[in-house]
């Protein structure tokens, strides 16, 4: 799914460079759950920013499910953001004044198809996680779970190759943190590859592999030695897993 090789992003700050990656080589194969961990300027969040294709690198080589992402022109990486990756953020990225519907079919909107096509895939993502019930809320009138949980059906709009999670339990309680990681491990489970950034040992816990950064390296890659398993709603992902293999 990923592999990355000797891979440096510099940045010039006057007359001085800043060596944020520097030299990481890391594959990460089809239905991983992989947490990158790390002291605050240890390279975790560039790295992240070149996994999403929001940032390139200086150097090295990065295939994301075949594709050289290094190769690529701003358009190509625009299309590889929308088809190939499902984002989720610590501060959720809801557009405030739309409901959790419209929310969910941005990337489809972007990417075309019907706006019945869109209606439909939406309600489907929601209805995944849980919140069939408050589809025409609007954020204000969602708790910080349940935004959560419709910026993770946001980013199943498009079945990307990959989930990028960019501290997701961070503006979370204990118990919706818990719920929400509960959430990425049904969605390994049926098949879904997933890269969780955080700060905090007992999240990366509920993943089955952690890579802690340290100076702009890999300094660890290891499995989790004794994973969480959370508690939190049945998604029913069989009927998901059944879906996707249709082409929904």
């Amino acid at each position: 799914m990923i592999r990355i090789e000797n891979l440096r992003k510099t940045y010039a700050t006057g007359d001085v460079e800043v060596h944020a990656l520097n030299g990481v080589n890391l594959v990460i194969d089809e239905h991983e759950f992989v947490a990158i961990m790390g002291p605050s300027g240890s390279g975790k969040s560039t790295m992240m920013n070149v996994l999403g294709c929001l940032d390139k690198p200086t150097s090295g080589t990065y295939i994301l499910d075949g594709i050289d992402v290094i190769a690529a022109s701003q358009n190509q990486l625009s299309e590889i953001r929308n088809r190939k990756i499902g984002f989720i953020f610590q501060s959720f990225n809801l557009l405030k004044r739309t409901t959790a519907l419209e929310n969910v079919e941005l990337p489809m909107l972007y990417a075309g198809g019907s706006a019945k096509q869109r209606h439909e895939k939406a309600a489907y993502c929601l209805e995944l996680v849980g919140l069939t019930d408050r589809m025409h809320h609007k954020p204000n009138e969602l708790s910080g779970g349940q935004q959560q949980r419709v910026a993770i059906a946001r980013a199943l709009m498009n079945d990307p190759a990959i989930i990028l999670a960019d501290e997701p339990t961070g503006n979370l309680d204990t118990k919706s943190s818990v719920e929400i990681m509960s959430i990425f491990q049904q969605l390994n489970d049926a098949g879904h590859t997933i890269v969780v950034v955080t700060h905090e040992p007992e999240i990366a816990q509920h993943t089955k592999r952690s890579v802690w950064f340290r100076d702009g390296s890999v300094s660890s890659d290891e499995p989790v030695a004794e994973r969480r398993f959370a508690e939190g709603p049945d998604l029913q992902l069989t009927r998901h897993q059944e879906r996707k293999g249709e082409g929904a």
